[in-house]
């Protein structure tokens, strides 16, 4: 970040929901680098809470809370209380097959969770939203999906009533996240299994973890109301290449054998609609794509 960006969230009292989470972790420790007014990092997960917390209290001025995001009344609580300037709506649940397992929490996290934040925070009069999709959410066959697309819908409709800017940021897989295959392979290869690939097909967009973060904050600086800002991926790799590539580097004589696609799994994920990219401007690695109404 440069000083305009560190500027951007000197005087700012940040909200990270989702704080427990792989993007929201990492989210956390990079605000608290740049020393926000405050930071408060909320998610029920007590346990990886306390550990963000732990790592960032002495930086910066930071609050742990612990909170559903699904119970609107502790969630507006919490908005009153701490009145963000800005909030990072990161917590979801994000495993493709496990939500076509359970769709209910699915939509009961992603979609009624989603609407409640959005809720609160015009209610509390946030300045700004950043609410984090995937890939997953363009042409959506998965559960998992098409809440993810639904909560983009609430978010970007609520800009309507031109009291706070909700903006969306899309990006595909993160290496090392808990979604991620990466962790799973390398599992696999610890314990001397053979890796397993659904189909020689599959393929998925990767990136850093820090890198996605940074270029989240990027997002959330340059970002205006209504508009959906997706992060360069680069090119997508062949999960099948990925995997081999692994095994090579590990030296242990292993195989990779194939599975089958799992309900709601796609062999390719899109990070925009034709449409949407038509409309799609490029700035500092960030596809800006516009509002109709602008």
């Amino acid at each position: 970040m440069n000083k305009t960006e560190r500027d951007f969230l000197k005087n700012k009292k940040v909200l990270i929901v989702g704080a427990a989470g792989s993007i929201g972790g990492a989210l956390s420790r990079r605000v608290a680098e740049f020393k926000p007014k405050s930071l408060t990092i909320l998610d029920q997960n007590e346990s990886e809470l306390f550990w963000i917390w732990e790592e960032t209290k002495e930086t910066c001025k930071t609050n742990m809370v612990i909170a559903d995001i699904r119970n609107r009344e502790r969630i507006e609580e919490i908005f009153l209380n701490y009145r963000p300037d800005i909030v990072y709506h990161c917590a979801a649940y994000k495993h493709v097959i496990l939500m076509e397992m359970w769709p209910q929490e699915a939509h009961r996290t992603n979609v009624h969770g989603t609407q409640v934040i959005v809720d609160a925070a015009l209610k509390s009069g946030v300045d700004k939203v950043v609410f984090i999709s995937t890939d997953k959410a363009v042409n959506p066959t998965s559960v998992m999906g098409m809440t993810k697309k639904e909560g983009e819908k609430i978010c970007l409709n609520a800009n309507k009533l031109k009291k706070t800017k909700f903006i969306v940021v899309r990006f595909g897989n993160v290496m090392a996240s808990r979604g991620s295959v990466i962790p799973i392979f390398q599992k696999q290869i610890n314990e001397g299994k053979h890796l397993t690939v659904t189909d020689q097909r599959m393929e998925r967009y990767f990136m850093g973890i820090y890198e996605a973060v940074d270029l989240v904050l990027e997002a959330s600086m340059i970002g205006k109301a209504g508009d959906i800002m997706v992060l360069d991926m680069g090119n997508p790799m062949p999960i099948y290449e990925l995997a081999n590539l692994m095994v090579k580097l590990s030296g242990k004589n292993l195989r990779v054998n194939f599975t089958k696609a799992g309900k709601g799994e796609k062999f390719f994920e899109e990070l925009m609609t034709p449409a949407e990219r038509k409309r799609a401007i490029k700035r500092n690695g960030i596809y800006i794509i516009r509002s109709k109404s602008r």
